[in-house]
């Protein structure tokens, strides 16, 4: 696989979001195993960016992940986060709830619980989960190229955070990559946020490129998702909204027949044809599905078809249920 850079951190051009092998995607449950297989042949098939979290179970994924790598841990690169879960200095035990929160105590257990599970002495990209309105944005990156320092992490990355606060954290201590929800139907990092990262030359992280799914054509009806799973909930997947979404769905699917590749190829090769500072990080915990969205790697769209896609208007409907903690 051809690679990019992210800052100054060079990854293969797809890498592979390992959040739905614990959470939220239940369906029909987790299968550890094929997570593992899924893991390994990605790492086979060229891709070295995984996307992990403390939030993902919680706990679980990172834990899952390091099994999964076991001795190639150093021909991959692990990005993690911490900021989704409040811990308090000293606890024996782990948090689960999920609160924004960085305050420095907090970062700090965070740090360490994430280490000792990746089984692991660094963390090569290591996030803020979200932005934490209360906790000024230069302290939080002043803690953390004090990690840089003492060897722990490598490189410092934000997610969800506006223009004004990249700039700001930057200022502090170089920020190699922003993660943020970006694909054909959530352009919101267009304009100021895309511009300030090519400006200092920061990478973009993309995560839910496929639309949660919704890209992949393969859900037609809100009824196609299990009763567990979080989408239903999610505002772009309601009977009105979905309707309207399937739209996009539709010239995806056109762009398809004419390259002779899959709706999630088309999804993907758009992003990676958006400039080769950006990643994405598709999730899957099927072999299969790996195989599919590495395909997109491959695949060339024309001028005209690109044009086509990007003239395409984003989802209907709010990200999120609560979009309250999005973008600050």
């Amino acid at each position: 696989m051809q690679t990019r850079t992210l800052g100054d951190l060079e990854v293969g051009a797809l890498g592979l979001g390992t959040m739905g092998m614990s959470a939220f995607y239940t369906g029909a449950g987790t299968d550890d195993d094929e997570s593992v297989r899924t893991i390994h042949r990605a790492i086979d098939l060229g891709v070295t960016l995984f996307d992990t979290a403390e939030a993902y179970g919680p706990y679980s994924n990172e834990e899952l992940l390091a099994k999964a790598l076991g001795d190639r841990r150093d021909d991959v690169v692990i990005a993690t986060k911490f900021g989704l879960l409040r811990h308090t200095p000293g606890e024996s035990t782990p948090s689960t709830e999920r609160h924004i929160t960085s305050d420095p105590g907090s970062i700090r257990v965070a740090l360490e619980g994430s280490l000792r599970r990746l089984g692991t002495d660094h963390i090569d990209l290591y996030y803020q989960h979200r932005v934490d309105p209360d906790v000024p944005i230069e302290d939080v990156i002043g803690q953390l190229a004090g990690f840089v320092e003492e060897g722990k992490i490598r490189h410092i990355g934000l997610s969800e955070a506006s223009a004004a606060t990249i700039r700001r954290a930057h200022a502090v201590h170089p920020i190699t990559a922003l993660q943020s929800e970006y694909s054909l139907w959530t352009r919101d990092p267009e304009g100021d946020v895309l511009d300030t990262l090519r400006e200092l030359r920061i990478g973009l992280v993309s995560y839910s490129p496929l639309g949660r799914g919704f890209l992949t054509g393969a859900i037609t009806k809100p009824s196609d998702l299990d009763s567990d799973d979080f989408r239903l909930a999610n505002p772009r997947f309601q009977e009105e909204a979905f309707a309207t979404n399937m739209r996009l769905v539709d010239e995806v699917r056109q762009v398809a027949g004419e390259v002779d590749g899959t709706p999630a190829q088309v999804a993907l090769a758009w992003l990676l044809a958006q400039g080769d500072d950006l990643v994405p990080i598709p999730g899957t915990k099927r072999v299969t599905r790996l195989e599919e969205n590495l395909g997109a790697a491959d695949l060339t769209l024309s001028a005209d078809q690109v044009a086509r896609l990007s003239a395409l208007p984003a989802a209907s409907g709010d990200r999120y249920p609560d979009m309250s903690p999005i973008g600050r």
